[in-house]
């Protein structure tokens, strides 16, 4: 498949209009959450909100533009010179393509929590302290420049970049509805789904909900890699250490800025590359010295 018909896919593809009515519901739901909360005085904070809707506009801009080009080139040379096969499109592959991307997700989300250079582009998701669906919106400005980057597996293994896009958005898309609070507990579902209440754990600075629920759509995947965990106890929203800023620009810069801190003060490079690109939490012993 030649690179103008990959992009012409974008145009005429009937995936396209799944995906558009999908995104309009996302949009409904998001705009009845906001006119209910408003309606009946619902506790949020409105300036939280309106930040993650600038953030949400930022980024809608980017990925149709700059971000969305930069992932699609780069996908390409691993298509036509790494993959030995094209997978064809038809309804079966677009499921197995779903389900691997689902798997890809939650290994991507996973290693955004785990090292440092990429939690200062996540943690921008974590950072409010309120839980409704605009939060859905709040994603890095700068997300859409690298996450191609864990597509190129399937890329290799013979899905085209426009399947492996589109799936990404499936992915993505299915996790609006569960950013709210106005769904409880549902069941059997929870056991196998990603839902409204296994996804407040996720968002959790609870120390029992930290670094739990990974998955996108579906939740096996914690089940195998021992990250599934229940909603036990209240939610506390946010980071461990929050921001307590509403400006978009704020948001997705300040961890940036404290990684920044941390290097210049590391006193040699392994130290430095450590704190970039190590978990979280670690820093060298003579951090304690000096913050004593």
């Amino acid at each position: 498949m030649s690179v103008n018909q990959l992009l012409e896919l974008f145009n005429v593809s009937e995936m396209m209009l799944f995906v558009e009515v999908l995104f309009s519901i996302n949009i409904t739901f998001i705009v009845l959450e906001l006119i209910i909360d408003f309606w009946v005085s619902r506790k949020r904070s409105w300036a939280d909100s309106v930040a993650n809707i600038i953030i949400f506009l930022i980024n809608s801009l980017l990925d149709k533009t700059l971000f969305g080009t930069i992932g699609f080139i780069c996908l390409l040379p691993f298509y036509y010179y790494l993959s030995p096969i094209e997978i064809p499109m038809n309804g079966w592959t677009w499921l197995l393509s779903i389900f691997l991307t689902d798997f890809t997700y939650y290994w991507m989300h996973r290693i955004e929590h785990e090292h440092r250079i990429l939690w200062g582009i996540h943690s921008v998701h974590h950072s409010s302290k309120d839980y409704n669906l605009t939060v859905s919106f709040r994603l890095s400005i700068i997300e859409g420049a690298i996450e191609w980057i864990f597509l190129v597996p399937m890329i290799v293994l013979g899905f085209n970049p426009f399947q492996t896009i589109i799936s990404l958005v499936f992915v993505a898309q299915y996790q609006t509805w569960i950013h709210t609070e106005h769904i409880g507990k549902l069941g059997v579902l929870d056991e196998f789904l990603n839902t409204p209440s296994l996804h407040r754990v996720h968002h959790g600075s609870n120390k029992k909900y930290l670094d739990k629920n990974y998955g996108g759509i579906l939740m096996i995947w914690d089940k195998l890699f021992g990250t599934f965990q229940r909603e036990e106890e209240k939610v506390i929203y946010g980071l461990t250490k929050d921001i307590d800023s509403n400006d978009p620009i704020v948001i997705n810069i300040i961890e940036y800025k404290h990684i920044y801190k941390d290097v210049k003060h590391c006193k040699n490079l392994p130290d430095k590359l450590r704190i970039l690109f190590g978990n979280l939490t670690w820093k060298p012993t003579y951090f304690k010295r000096r913050e004593l």
